[in-house]
């Protein structure tokens, strides 16, 4: 390293001094550190595809045969930062937001002065009512705020997509033929969960299989069943739900995903499975008009009156 002319040693690159130690170099040696510790970073999209094989699964827990998935069907790659991104809107739409604190303009009490400003040999005190004192306002406390917020559509639809795709790469997903029950019965459904067995857990016992009964579980129907909600909804851990309203949120919030063979076809051509379920339904009955009263009447009424001297113009025209 050259010298300056008076003696002293030239600076390093960087500005730093030879031999001292700055803040900026330990941040940096902690930050280089951490990053070695954590080893490389994933990737912020991971494409997918190979094809998935999901087994099927009768009532009593026998595996009757596979399904293949395809990745291309739900978009082939998974973000976790998107995901992530919709489950705190979920989280966040869900909450209330009516927290409320008093302010000490809001508390119960007198704003005269404790006590006179001098004299009394005390600290000098004002009103009784400030956040300094037992009793008193909040400083800067919660009041009631709408925490809801949006993502856009195309975003909110991928992310579940996502969802649904890590649930099948995962191995956390399992169709089931039919779920079809002539009566609400929760022994039922109980039964078919305690029939399927996801894996095995060690114990001191030896190895114990675990099943659909001992993790939390997503039942996804094709269309909605209130027979299967009614069976279902008081068994702890298990929600019900059409797929069609399936969300990003819903999905990874349970450890398992179980599908009827009808629902998994659902997932794969939306649009075909709804104009299927449209046809089944049959015709709508038509609505009734609604006949409003007072001011809004006689609006509808002249509307009405409007349309039919139209009509007849252009019959006879």
């Amino acid at each position: 390293m050259a010298d300056e002319p008076n003696g002293t040693p030239a600076a390093a690159a960087g500005g730093e001094k030879p031999g001292v130690i700055t803040r900026a170099m330990l941040k940096r040696k902690r930050k280089e550190k951490a990053r070695a510790k954590k080893g490389p970073s994933s990737p912020a999209i991971v494409q997918y595809a190979d094809p998935i094989t999901v087994p099927v699964h009768n009532r009593a827990g026998q595996q009757v045969g596979t399904v293949t998935v395809d990745p291309k069907d739900y978009g082939g790659k998974i973000s976790k930062q998107l995901m992530h991104d919709a489950v705190l809107m979920y989280r966040a739409n869900q909450r209330a937001g009516t927290h409320s604190t008093l302010r000490r303009g809001e508390v119960a009490g007198s704003t005269k002065k404790l006590f006179r400003q001098k004299g009394t040999g005390n600290a000098r005190a004002g009103t009784k009512r400030t956040n300094k004192r037992r009793g008193g306002g909040t400083a800067k406390g919660p009041k009631p705020r709408d925490y809801s917020y949006s993502m856009p559509k195309k975003a909110v639809r991928a992310a579940t997509r996502m969802a649904i795709l890590s649930k099948f790469i995962d191995n956390e997903a399992v169709v089931v033929e039919d779920l079809a029950l002539p009566a609400p019965k929760t022994k039922e459904v109980a039964a078919v969960l305690r029939a399927i067995k996801v894996g095995t857990q060690a114990t001191e016992a030896g190895e114990k299989p675990v099943t659909l009964a001992d993790q939390t579980v997503l039942i996804g129907t094709e269309a909605l069943d209130p027979v299967v909600h009614r069976s279902a909804r008081n068994i702890e851990g298990v929600k019900v739900l059409p797929v069609g309203e399936f969300n990003c949120y819903r999905v990874l919030r349970h450890k398992r995903l179980l599908l009827t063979r009808a629902a998994f076809e659902y997932l794969k051509d939306p649009a075909a499975a709804r104009e299927r379920l449209a046809a089944a339904a049959g015709p709508k009955p038509e609505e009734k008009p609604i006949v409003r009263r007072g001011r809004a009447g006689r609006i509808q009424k002249r509307k009405a009156a409007l349309a039919a001297a139209k009509a007849g113009e252009a019959a006879t025209k």
